[in-house]
């Protein structure tokens, strides 16, 4: 595979510190990269995708617009948004900031403009909280060959089996519902009753 790198040096000597080498990537995988990079690589799609509605300051001049991105995962969201913060705060230094002197912040304007779909996405919910408890929704990404679908429920038992009750009900069902404008789901799991066990 044909990787837009500078040429690797010759093995250093052995030495106690690593070799570090900068990769300047692309948006899309090498040309003669094998078919899976595509699927390996989805969530790098919704992240660009993220990255240009949010620059473009369409959710800052219509701060009621909803933005779902689906078939994208949740891996990457809390590392996007501690890079936007980054950018933000040094953009002077660093990058011509075209944030400077638009409120709010570019970061506040990704929690409330945009909602991120999980699909199989076990280590991500560690980071709910930078992410937004609010703007999680699950999805089961069928009839696609990488689904969940028909283990999803089994799924998200075990994802979710550390995250609160009232979190795994956002995510799987209250987010969805308040989003898309949809009626709440008969019998709902976990239910709203106080006794409520995790997902059966």
């Amino acid at each position: 595979m044909d990787l837009p790198l500078a040429p690797v040096p010759e093995a250093p000597a052995p030495s106690p510190e690593p070799e570090t080498f900068a990769a300047v990537t692309t948006t899309e995988p090498a040309p003669d990269a094998p078919a899976v990079t595509v699927g390996v690589l989805f969530f790098g799609y919704a992240m660009f995708a993220a990255v240009d509605w949010l620059y473009s300051k369409v959710p800052v001049r219509f701060p009621g617009l909803k933005i779902c991105l689906s078939e994208g995962g949740i891996g990457w969201v809390a590392g996007l948004i501690d890079r936007i913060d980054h950018i933000h705060r040094h953009g002077d230094e660093i990058l011509d900031d075209t944030w400077r002197g638009v409120q709010p912040s570019p970061s506040d304007v990704l929690r409330r403009n945009f909602w991120f779909c999980a699909i199989d996405d076990e280590s991500s919910y560690a980071n709910r909280h930078v992410i937004g408890v609010d703007n999680i929704l699950v999805e089961s990404d069928y009839p696609h060959s990488d689904s969940t679908w028909p283990d999803t429920q089994p799924l998200l038992r075990r994802h979710l089996a550390a995250v609160p009750v009232d979190e795994q009900r956002k995510i799987c069902w209250q987010n969805a519902v308040s989003l898309f404008h949809h009626p709440a789901p008969p019998n709902a799991k976990p239910s709203d009753e106080p006794s409520s066990h995790p997902l059966p």
